[in-house]
């Protein structure tokens, strides 16, 4: 057993994922995602397995403190320690646990989204040494019923050079070309009167066939925030996202005594301890509001459970979590754990977003296939992108 397995490389590059689109807070022109390879000495179809990961999109990539800290401590770990206790499989807990040796309690910020993209990489080499997909692996160490039927909503509508209301009008008729039935928006970045007049124009486009969500991405103060809510509340929104700064819980709070409509947070909270204080300081309402909290940059899976326990014991479903991010890690989780659905992002951020090649969203919902691991392996664009840093 001394050798029988372990982790034997970590290997990352940081890679753009640069776009001139931008939101009401960033331009993308610069964005970068870090992309990492785990490799094992187990053996599958005659080739080792490797688990792959990479960082959301919003946040840039995380080479330095991979290389530096969070890779290190996961090879020159015991590997018998890093085992589960069958000793057939690498424990995803107890890396987490290695990576995250000697490191004090709080800052929850760039240091989650490097440990969150090496969890997924584990857990993706975790699920195809035991030779299932990974929402499947799931279910069973949850002891719940797997759904490989997954909600997904379109994400777009950002703000882009020389991009009028036809032209935005034509992007969100093309999300429910392709079977979806909720799609997604930037406001924020031009003023309200703007914004109101580009919202009307989606809805006159997409009507009775789909639902519109808005994302403020944080921009607004409370005094905006409030007025945006005044206006909004007159539109059939699917959510109003992340009005104001994700931390300013009392903002938050106040918003929902002139927004009855559903709305929507979580993205840039980055552990189970300030989901916790969401829930507890926030006025987010369980029976209509969203939870977005996203794995790949909040600590990744093993973290991510804490963060289910935490909504759990406040009296949340899992179900009213829809993560951000838009990649396969979170649509897994979804059909494994039971989550309401995953964000998706059909034009941006490729190779790293969307879902294997044989997959369609049909109804505003897609079928996970049977890939064993994530499933990077059926997007024939990201594996071969993934297959390059692995060898």
């Amino acid at each position: 057993m001394e050798n029988a397995m372990r982790i034997v490389d970590v290997r990352e590059i940081t890679q753009p994922i640069s776009s001139p689109i931008r939101n009401a807070y960033i331009d993308f022109t610069k964005m970068t995602t870090s992309l990492v390879a785990v490799v094992t000495d187990v053996v599958r179809d005659g080739r080792p397995v490797v688990g792959y990961g990479f960082n959301s999109n919003g946040r840039y990539g995380q080479g330095g403190l991979i290389r530096e800290r969070f890779a290190p401590r996961l090879l020159e770990a015991d590997p018998k320690s890093l085992l589960n206790e069958a000793g057939d499989n690498i424990d995803p807990d107890k890396a987490w646990a290695a990576m995250m040796a000697n490191e004090k309690p709080g800052g929850h910020g760039e240091r989650s989204v490097a440990v969150g993209t090496l969890d997924m990489a584990i857990w993706d080499a975790v699920a195809k040494i035991a030779e299932k997909p990974l929402f499947r692996l799931l279910a069973e160490r949850h002891g719940r019923e797997a759904n490989p039927r997954v909600f997904v909503y379109a994400a777009g509508g950002y703000y882009y050079p020389g991009k009028d209301d036809d032209a935005l009008r034509a992007e969100m008729r093309s999300y429910l070309d392709r079977g979806y039935n909720v799609v997604k928006m930037k406001i924020g970045g031009a003023p309200l009167t703007d914004d109101r007049r580009r919202i009307e124009a989606v809805l006159a486009e997409i009507g009775s066939q789909a639902q519109l969500a808005v994302d403020a991405n944080g921009r607004f103060d409370l005094e905006t925030a409030i007025a945006y809510a005044k206006a909004l509340r007159d539109y059939p929104l699917f959510w109003y996202e992340e009005a104001g700064d994700p931390l300013d819980f009392a903002l938050q709070s106040a918003l929902a005594e002139f927004y009855p409509g559903p709305m929507a947070t979580g993205e840039n909270l980055f552990s189970h301890q300030d989901a916790r204080n969401l829930l507890r300081y926030g006025g987010m309402r369980p029976d209509r509001d969203w939870l977005q909290f996203d794995c790949a940059l909040s600590y990744g899976l093993c973290e991510y459970t804490r963060t289910l326990e935490a909504l759990r014991v406040a009296g949340w479903g899992w179900d009213r979590c829809i993560p951000h991010g838009g990649h396969q890690m979170s649509l897994n989780i979804a059909a494994g754990l039971g989550l309401g659905g995953n964000e998706s992002y059909p034009d941006l951020f490729q190779p790293y977003g969307g879902f294997p090649d044989s997959v369609r969203v049909e109804n505003g919902h897609v079928t996970m296939p049977e890939l064993p691991g994530i499933g990077f392996e059926g997007k024939a664009d990201l594996i071969s992108v993934m297959r390059d840093l692995a060898s």
